[in-house]
């Protein structure tokens, strides 16, 4: 297949990676792959050299973060591919890049994603309706997969029906996506100053304010392992980031009412550990410095 370059960005991955790279070769030949380590340390960039020449390996030269790897990694696309971003810890499944190519081959279609699949083999709730105040209380109050069965209450979609069709969304993890490479280039690449989390809020709706849809599309199947949100510093760098995204996007009365939300969220939720009571401390300015661990420190 032409006209699509996989990316994946890479940390510390050796665990994950061969499976990765694996799914691509026996489901999608034809995809180049840039594989952009951002320093690990374990033997991810040793897999991926043996890979070489049908995966290209990128070091960056400093971890700048993910949104940081993926710009790094379109740099080495062949001008005008489009660009199917995966977590190194996704395995693709036949004909999934070839759904994502149609679905992208809509007019003003920018972003096309897939049915994220869980290690179990469950369907993932993958998409989110827009944030708003009275979601993040929702959230906060009710906890997000309950408050997601209300749209008003919740951000996160977990309606089996609307994983079943195809259709339009707000925005949707960031684990697998085909970004069109006209929207990529439209929006100036990722926004790096995510280094880790909300980036891909962030690029869904800078894509739609420019009149780039999103869109769904069930046919095509990823599987996704996850994992990572429960180190104390990650749900820091996510909570904080979720308060920083609709700052930059609202005036400071809503904003300031947003982040009150997300300080309920994580007072009332304090009892479980030092993650939640982190976060809250960041909300509330009693932590200055964020230290991330070695597997996302700059």
């Amino acid at each position: 297949m032409g006209g699509v370059t996989a990316i994946v960005v890479t940390y510390d991955s050796a665990a994950v990676i061969g499976d990765c790279l694996d799914a691509l070769a026996t489901h999608a030949p034809d995809v180049p792959v840039v594989v952009v380590d951002n320093g690990s340390a374990d033997e991810t960039i040793d897999l991926v050299a043996a890979r070489a020449p049908a995966v290209e390996l990128v070091r960056s030269r400093c971890n700048g973060g993910y949104a940081a790897g993926i710009n790094l990694g379109a740099h080495h696309a062949a001008p005008g591919d489009d660009l199917l971003v995966l977590n190194p810890d996704t395995r693709v499944e036949a004909g999934a890049v070839e759904a994502l190519a149609a679905t992208l081959a809509a007019p003003r279609t920018g972003i096309a994603v897939p049915r994220l699949v869980e290690p179990d083999g469950s369907t993932a709730s993958s998409q989110r309706r827009a944030p708003t105040v009275l979601r993040a209380l929702g959230a906060a109050v009710l906890g997000g997969e309950r408050a997601g069965r209300i749209a008003a209450l919740g951000e996160l979609v977990v309606d089996p029906a609307r994983y079943a069709v195809a259709g339009a969304v707000v925005w949707a993890s960031g684990a697998a996506m085909l970004v069109d490479r006209r929207c990529h280039e439209a929006l100036h690449g990722w926004e790096e100053s995510f280094f880790l989390y909300s980036e891909e809020t962030d690029l869904c709706l800078r894509a739609a304010d420019l009149g780039w849809a999103t869109h769904y599309t069930p046919e095509a199947v990823v599987h996704h392992i996850g994992g990572h949100g429960e180190l104390t510093p990650l749900r820091e760098l996510m909570i904080v980031n979720k308060a920083v995204l609709y700052r930059r996007r609202h005036g400071p009365v809503r904003s300031a009412a947003y982040r009150a939300a997300l300080v309920l969220q994580e007072a009332l939720r304090a009892w479980r550990g030092p993650h939640q009571r982190a976060a809250l401390g960041r909300l509330l300015g009693r932590r200055s410095r964020l230290t991330l661990p070695p597997a996302v420190n700059p």
